[in-house]
């Protein structure tokens, strides 16, 4: 009953040209997003700590981030692209990720430019970088460590996150393309975009840039793909949106002493057994 993904996230994004992807931390959010149409499916490493109502700082392990990323991906036929955090440590736990994510199926990943262990990017605080060269070389690694042409290392930087620019974040950009990366990851948390269409202003190659518009989503996905992304990545949205929803549902339960108000706007039990693929499993001991 497993539905590994038969398409990688390359072929996906060579075939689509741009993609939007949705975050999620279990099969079930992963199923709801390929039903809604999503080429792709981001294990966010948020959503993941935050469904185990830890921080986002490298408190869970890579074994932890690669099961969840696993349970998405045996139950959707769309890829799973992975947020690996730092890569778990050094070049050797690098090239180890890629490993056994790769052995798992899952064709793309994500790595960042930060110290491990790191803090969320929406976190206040300090959010230091490792210095170009370093992480470059771990995506030198990442890329050499690789059994198969098609999996897919993302580089992300968080040059703007830290305060240091458009131009560091260029800078890093480009040295991670040299180093191998397959796509090059830019980030911001500030209100517009317009640190991001800088980045995309002058960015000089033809390897694809991912953006993630949580704190300016006021961006349509059509207007950051003419800007010059490529991938679109709604990172926490169905998270948001779930904790929103239980919240005010569990509220109105205990309120109101029943949930009779609330069940028509209720997933019904059919729907549950839908995702479930209840039927197809009731087939088999038939």
């Amino acid at each position: 009953m497993h539905r590994i993904s038969g398409e990688s996230f390359r072929a996906v994004l060579a075939r689509e040209g741009a993609v939007r992807v949705a975050g999620a931390h279990d099969a079930l959010g992963a199923s709801l997003a390929q039903r809604a149409g999503f080429p792709a499916v981001w294990a966010s490493s948020l959503e993941i700590s935050a469904a185990r109502c830890v921080p986002d700082a490298s408190m869970l392990t890579m074994t932890e981030y690669l099961e969840a990323a696993v349970r998405m991906q045996r139950q959707i036929g769309i890829p799973v692209v992975a947020d690996c955090d730092t890569g778990f440590g050094n070049n050797l736990n690098v090239a180890y990720l890629v490993h056994e994510y790769e052995a798992a199926g899952i064709t793309a990943i994500c790595i960042e430019d930060k110290y491990y262990p790191k803090m969320n990017s929406f976190a206040p605080g300090r959010h230091d970088l490792l210095d170009v060269d370093t992480f470059a070389r771990k995506i030198a690694v990442a890329k050499q460590a690789q059994s198969g042409e098609d999996f897919f290392v993302i580089a992300r930087t968080e040059a703007i996150i830290s305060g240091l620019g458009v131009d560091e974040a260029l800078k890093r950009g480009h040295a991670y393309v040299k180093a191998g990366a397959d796509a090059v990851l830019v980030h911001s948390k500030a209100k517009t975009n317009v640190q991001v269409l800088s980045f995309l202003q002058q960015w000089d190659s033809p390897v694809p840039v991912v953006v993630v518009p949580t704190t300016y989503p006021d961006w349509p996905f059509d207007e950051a793909v003419a800007a010059g992304a490529s991938v679109v990545i709604y990172a926490n949205q169905g998270l948001r949106a779930t904790v929103g929803a239980l919240r005010d549902t569990f509220r109105a339960i205990v309120a109101q002493g029943s949930s009779v108000a609330l069940e028509g706007d209720l997933a019904t039990l059919d729907d549950v057994f839908d995702l479930q693929r209840l039927r197809q499993w009731q087939e088999l001991d038939r």
